[in-house]
């Protein structure tokens, strides 16, 4: 079952940047509300809620997700996981590609 939510005196301007926003990432204003709606509900609601600036006092980065292969890597292995024995004798994705670029 699906909810309908309504905002009302929505500022103009505040609409405006919305529907701008909707467009530069190629969706309806109804598509780009239910993405801010579920990126703020997969927020840990016991986080406590971040002010315009960030705790060292300048403006605060919304850079998230933004991770090395190596990085992860490395996170992983200091977790104590390690590769199942079989994948070393896995293809690399590389020579995938190449054997199938070499078979046309």
């Amino acid at each position: 079952m699906s909810v309908n939510l309504s905002i009302k005196d929505v500022p103009d301007d505040l609409a405006e940047r919305l529907r701008q926003r909707a467009a530069r990432n190629h969706r309806s204003l109804q598509g780009e509300l239910m993405a801010i709606i579920e990126a703020a509900s997969s927020v840990d609601p016991a986080a406590p809620a971040r002010g315009p600036e960030s705790p060292s006092g300048g403006a605060r980065s919304w850079v998230q997700g933004w991770k090395t292969v190596e990085q992860l890597m490395a996170e992983r292995q200091a977790a104590g996981w390690t590769p199942h024995p079989t994948l070393a004798r896995a293809p690399l994705a590389a020579d995938i590609v190449r054997a199938d670029r070499d078979a046309r």
